[in-house]
């Protein structure tokens, strides 16, 4: 019998990204297999209550944390209560084999609090927020650093989306069990349904300052994701500025964040503001038509667990220039199926895209190797390696209780 599953996500739609189309796949591939699975989200201030989404169930919670002071404790003294009862209620109404923390955050901190009372397994999935978290609340939260610890010392499996994150957890956590499971992407989907996986573009409309394409006949650069600083546009701003690439293509950053305003004012600042476009959140379809239309895909971040937006590229058939710092180096083979390269080096970055465009065979042989490659990375691949670490734990529970004395 298949498992009753609680997918414990820190997000959820209507917000986007990795992880909330990580969780989104990995639910609609469990149900269509008819795998009883919920989707437990942390309520971020929309008090969304209980909605079906693409037939799943999804459960948005409350997740009061303290903070310093004698205010943040009292608030927190009187607000847990009723989150607890929250959490009780999700638990009697779907009664999970498996509580599956995706992205450690406050929902870790319940599902590991709730799987402790309730002696439920534990699975932990960790998509990079121990080092690529915008705010890093693991390095500045005494109390997730602390809940983190007792979550991967009370769970019964772990996965990393890459073997960067494993490694990161074994080498300043001190777990060195962890698997990977890795993102996927929808092969043969249709435009809206590739574009809702593109890093985080998003659902809402277009907020254009200009075209995302430019003129079919030139070049055009693309990079697709949250507008943050660990995604490194600044750095691709700044290569596309300094080194000639403006005169010869467009830039494209697509999706929005914190840092939009600023990149903004950067490309004026550096000249080149009639040559960047940043449409801000595309809907789905724009987004699949800016990554079939681009010359090359670039992926600059500062830090990157892994990397959707080299899936779809690859997908797209598109040439992808990928950072060296995480998980795109996971997945590129430099030469063979994209470029890699050190974002925080202008010359190096700017170097490797325009060797692209001097070389629109090499390019295109790239693009064709990734769009073999991408094959093994479906979303039914996903699940299964995760239905495998499910049958993994409860099989070892139930060995387990076999064994206890009576």
């Amino acid at each position: 019998m298949s498992p009753r599953t609680a997918l414990v996500t820190s997000s959820y739609a209507p917000r986007t990204g990795g992880v909330e189309t990580h969780v989104q796949h990995v639910a609609r591939v469990l149900a269509a297999r008819g795998e009883t699975v919920e989707v437990w989200a942390v309520d971020q201030g929309e008090h969304l209550g209980t909605r079906v989404l693409d037939g799943v169930t999804v459960r948005y919670l409350p997740t009061p944390q303290p903070s310093r002071g004698a205010r943040g404790v009292l608030s927190f003294a009187v607000r847990w209560p009723a989150a607890a009862w929250r959490w009780s209620r999700a638990y009697r109404s779907l009664r999970p084999d498996v509580l599956h923390v995706q992205c450690f955050g406050p929902n870790g901190v319940y599902a590991t609090a709730l799987g402790r009372v309730t002696r439920t397994p534990l699975v932990v999935s960790s998509h990079g927020e121990t080092f690529a978290d915008d705010h890093d609340a693991l390095g500045t939260s005494w109390w997730m650093r602390t809940w983190f610890g007792a979550a991967l010392a009370r769970a019964d499996a772990v996965t990393g989306c890459s073997t960067i994150v494993t490694e990161d957890l074994a080498e300043r956590f001190g777990y060195g069990s962890a698997v990977v499971v890795p993102n996927g992407v929808e092969l043969g989907a249709g435009p809206a349904a590739a574009a809702a996986q593109a890093g985080g573009a998003g659902p809402a409309a277009p907020a254009d300052t200009g075209p995302v394409a430019g003129d079919a006949t030139e070049p055009v650069l693309l990079a697709v994701g949250r507008v943050e600083h660990v995604k490194g546009f600044d750095l691709l701003l700044e290569a596309f500025a300094s080194s000639g690439l403006a005169e010869r293509a467009r830039l494209t950053i697509a999706g929005d964040g914190s840092e939009l305003a600023e990149l903004r004012r950067r490309a004026r600042t550096l000249g080149v503001e009639d040559r960047v476009s940043f449409p801000g959140m595309l809907g789905p379809d724009a987004v699949a038509e800016a990554l079939a239309a681009a010359t090359v895909v670039v992926v600059p971040s500062r830090k990157e667990a892994a990397s959707i937006v080299v899936l779809e590229a690859w997908r797209a058939g598109r040439p992808v220039v990928g950072t060296v710092l995480g998980g795109p180096r996971t997945l590129l083979t430099d030469g063979v199926d994209g470029l890699l390269v050190d974002p925080r080096d202008a010359a190096a970055l700017a170097g490797a895209i325009g060797s692209l465009l001097d070389a629109p065979d090499v390019a295109a042989a790239l693009g064709t190797a990734g769009r073999r490659e991408v094959e093994g990375y479906t979303w039914e691949a996903v699940v299964d390696r995760y239905d495998d670490v499910y049958e993994r734990v409860l099989r070892s529970r139930s060995a387990r209780r076999a064994r206890a004395p009576r």
